[in-house]
């Protein structure tokens, strides 16, 4: 299992949507997650800095690099494009984060 880390950017005032959808993420997105590998996954908000940083363990084999192209998360970022920082395809920006540290 591999833990993979990024942050992205919250636009002002959107916190509590923000939470709000994820705390009602779609069934279905939720499944394709889990399909494509991916476990454990969380994101946290600094609300000092409106940066957002998500960790999730990713399994040997993973089918992750593909999500970008899945029809359910490009819905999920046209849906959560409004309250972040997005790339013109409404993909979020993303800042991959090395680990540097782990302690189990």
């Amino acid at each position: 299992m591999v833990r993979h880390a990024f942050k992205m950017k919250l636009k002002p005032g959107n916190e509590a949507e923000y939470k709000k959808r994820h705390d009602e993420i779609w069934p279905k997105l939720a499944e394709t997650l889990r399909e494509a590998g991916i476990s454990d996954y969380a994101i946290y908000l600094d609300e000092e800095t409106l940066t957002l940083f998500a960790v999730q363990k990713q399994a040997p084999g993973n089918t992750a690099a593909d999500l970008p192209r899945h029809p359910l998360v490009r819905e999920w970022w046209d849906y959560m494009a409004p309250l972040m920082e997005v790339n013109p395809d409404n993909s979020p920006v993303e800042v991959i984060l090395p680990e540097v540290f782990y302690l189990e």
